[in-house]
């Protein structure tokens, strides 16, 4: 769990390829901002990421590996002769072509990868090696690096015992989180309208401090059984209360304003519960499936970013919040 909490600035390089399906591009971008500091776009022609910050790859949906940079060199004849000087202390391993840099025919990102593996002094192991050395080509420059794949652990969680038809799917459960709360140590989180628990299953496998509420006694039920299905004590995690009374205050929220297929939360009460929101954290996400601009500055919420979620002709909004 602690490499999941990990996340430092270091003077080593970094670099996360990522894909997102075109649905999710905002909240994509909303998250690698979020976990890197910086404006990444998922549209652009090299989809991933550089950067000295250090962090799991299976904490976001979007994430594919992690390459941790050995060699990085304009020439390709340097790359090779550092390659040579590589101890992998009787590790196998095999080289992989990352197809995020500079594109190359199939035939050409084979003949690299050989003529890489050639020279490192191991024995090489194309299915189950003890080691992946990732090659990037990009910007006139060549650059190898130690591959950790990410397990994309949240496939697992969408085998619920309970779900809303209309429930966040995990991996956008899973970015909501990490827009929340990117340097989640020390922190406690709140969904004050947990639902059946995605939210709340996705921040506690990451390792994050997150509690749950819901009005709804048959979602608190629901949340509480999904919550053992996973492994975790329900107990002080998910309690039955409405938002409006919590008197208790957190670091940051994921709120999933809720939604009716047949009516639409009255002005009143969504500016009742926005302004408990405030209350009751500094940072908060808001997802609804209606226009709250102008009632989130109203009660004083301050939006640090925006994007929207893609399903068929259902759109959810996504705001990134802060209290003034």
């Amino acid at each position: 769990m602690r490499d999941l909490m990990q996340q430092t600035e270091s003077s080593s390089r970094y670099i996360y390829p990522f894909a997102c399906h075109e649905t999710e591009r905002d909240l994509c971008r909303m998250e690698l901002q979020a976990l890197f500091g910086y404006a990444v776009d998922p549209v652009g022609p090299y989809p991933f990421v550089d950067t000295p910050i250090l962090i799991d790859p299976n904490r976001s949906p979007y994430l594919s590996l992690r390459m941790d940079v050995l060699i990085s060199e304009v020439s390709w004849e340097e790359l090779l002769r550092r390659a040579a000087e590589l101890e992998l202390n009787n590790r196998t391993f095999k080289v992989k072509y990352i197809k995020n840099g500079d594109p190359r025919s199939y035939e050409q990102q084979r003949q690299m990868e050989r003529q890489v593996g050639s020279i490192i002094r191991g024995k090489a192991e194309m299915r189950t090696p003890d080691l992946i050395y990732g090659l990037l080509s990009h910007n006139g420059r060549w650059t190898l690096g130690s591959c950790y794949p990410a397990r994309s652990v949240w496939l697992e969680h969408k085998h619920k015992p309970q779900n809303y038809s209309t429930g966040l799917s995990t991996p956008v459960a899973r970015a909501l989180v990490n827009i929340a709360a990117p340097q989640p140590n020390g922190l406690r989180l709140i969904d004050p309208c947990c639902g059946m628990g995605n939210v709340l299953i996705e921040a506690l496998s990451i390792g994050m401090d997150i509690v749950g509420r819901d009005i709804n006694p048959l979602a608190i039920k629901g949340a509480r059984v999904n919550l053992h299905h996973f492994g975790y004590d329900s107990k002080g995690l998910v309690e039955i209360g409405d938002m409006n009374e919590i008197d208790e205050h957190y670091d940051a929220a994921v709120l999933d304003m809720p939604y009716n297929l047949c009516s639409v939360l009255p002005r009143d009460e969504r500016i009742r519960m926005l302004t408990s929101l405030k209350r009751i954290s500094i940072q908060s996400v808001i997802v609804s499936s209606e226009p709250l601009e102008e009632e989130i500055r109203e009660v004083g919420l301050m939006i640090m970013d925006q994007g929207k979620i893609l399903k068929g002709s259902f759109i959810r909004n996504v705001w990134l919040c802060r209290s003034e």
